[in-house]
């Protein structure tokens, strides 16, 4: 069994030679990018099986090589910067978005903290650092990409990547807000924030399965994080051209792209980290196989969890529709954010219960009962009140005919376009005379 680490013990983490330390920055990122090619050619053979087409199949072995040749394209377009643009700003955004995407990952453990370095006598934990507070340190950058974001889109000098900007920042914060509550349970369990001590604490059982609703809470918020598919809102195409970067082309669009994919490997790895054992083997393999959390194999077992949860990112943009913004937006400020408060307020009486046992019964059922009618508060009453504001909010109705706006006051304006109406009986469409001719 392997102990949580004490928190005096992190400083070993700082005691790499350094060129112990550059070999490990430099292969994170040559990771990271490899990922990065990998994931996009998977989505496009995955998106394609769902869909029954082929896919990339023609570069390289199973085309594997099709998302290297797409970078190599997209780095020799024209860049073109818009002449309303503010140039500092707008060069430096892409810049904002992508660099915290790759720092991110220097506090996630890919293996065990004592692994022997290959052909030397050095040892050494396959993670470039850790901190005490390490989980709350990704929060912290995650959130600076989002001033990549909100900055590209106003720098652009345009309306759709201004609109774009504001709503992918709008998403982006909600859904953090409710991602970091999820991890409080988490903390109150291991005792730590330390992402190497989390995962030594679910060396016998996975926080995944004693914090469920958290599990859950979690996964729903880094999809809306990530501005992924059925929630990418702020790049929907049919609303918003292209979103907040709507005006950006060649290396610095390709900056944005790559930020995408990498927040998206680096949601996954901190699920595989908080909830699922992090490097531990699956299904508990260790019992049968004692190497299994041994030496570098436990790198397998990360990887093969972190490319489970970007699969399912993969399976939702094949399946599910776009969701309309006010209602994914209410979704998770009136439902999700609740529901992570409570579980807290639950995680953390369970806790006291468990710890100290100086609960009492009576109390419980109270506290238990309370939030039991906020919950059906929330989820009954809010529910039907924003249904009937909606059916307030909808046009009246002509006779025989679609809902249709109100025509303004004073009547059409002379020598415009007719208006058109719609008759539910007949398949053609009429235009009303300006007189006032009935159709």
């Amino acid at each position: 069994m392997i102990l949580p680490l004490a928190a005096d013990n992190l400083t070993a983490f700082g005691h790499d030679p350094w060129w112990v330390i550059l070999i490990k920055t430099v292969l994170i990122f040559l990771v990271l990018v490899l990922l990065t090619l990998f994931n996009i050619w998977w989505e496009r053979r995955v998106v394609a099986r769902m869909q029954h087409r082929i896919g990339p199949n023609v570069h390289g072995p199973f085309g594997l090589l099709q998302s290297l040749a797409d970078g190599v394209k997209l780095a020799l377009k024209e860049d073109i910067i818009p002449k309303a643009a503010d140039k500092v700003v707008f060069v430096l955004a892409p810049v904002l978005a992508a660099v915290p995407a790759f720092v991110t990952f220097s506090v996630i453990p890919f293996g065990p903290t004592d692994v022997k370095i290959p052909f030397t006598d050095t040892h050494t934990a396959l993670q470039l650092t850790d901190m005490p507070v390490a989980v709350l340190f990704v929060m912290a950058i995650a959130s600076v990409g989002i001033y990549g974001i909100v900055l590209g889109g106003w720098s652009s000098g345009s309306t759709y990547s201004l609109l774009g900007g504001l709503r992918s920042s709008a998403q982006m914060i909600s859904y953090e807000v409710a991602m970091g509550l999820a991890l409080v349970a988490v903390f109150l369990y291991a005792g730590s924030m330390s992402t190497s001590e989390i995962v030594a604490a679910q060396d016998n059982l996975w926080f995944g399965l004693i914090l469920a609703p958290s599990f859950g809470i979690y996964v729903i918020s880094m999809i809306g994080e990530t501005n992924r598919a059925p929630c990418d809102l702020p790049e929907a195409v049919g609303e918003l051209v292209g979103g907040f970067h709507t005006e950006y082309s060649s290396l610095k669009f390709a900056l944005f792209f790559l930020a995408e994919y990498i927040n998206m490997a680096t949601v996954s790895a901190l699920a595989t980290t908080l909830f699922l054992g992090g490097w531990h083997a699956p299904f508990w393999i260790d019992h049968v196989w004692a190497g299994a959390n041994q030496g570098y194999v436990p790198v397998i077992w990360f990887f093969g969890k972190v490319l489970t949860f970007i699969f399912f990112f993969i399976w939702l943009r094949g399946s599910l529709p776009r969701l309309r913004y006010d209602q994914f937006m209410a979704f998770g400020w009136k439902r999700l954010i609740p529901l992570a408060l409570g579980w807290i307020v639950a995680v953390g009486t369970i806790r006291a219960i468990s710890l100290d046992g100086g609960l009492d019964r009576q109390y419980l059922l109270i506290g238990i009962g309370i939030l039991a009618v906020l919950f059906l508060v929330l989820f009954f009453i809010g529910e039907n009140e924003s249904a009937e504001d909606e059916d307030e909010a909808l046009p009246a109705s002509t006779p025989g005919g679609f809902p249709v706006p109100a025509m303004p006051a004073g009547g059409p304006v002379q020598g415009a376009a007719a208006p058109l109406t719609f008759d539910s009986s007949s398949p053609t469409v009429t235009a009303a005379a300006a007189t006032g001719e009935d159709t």
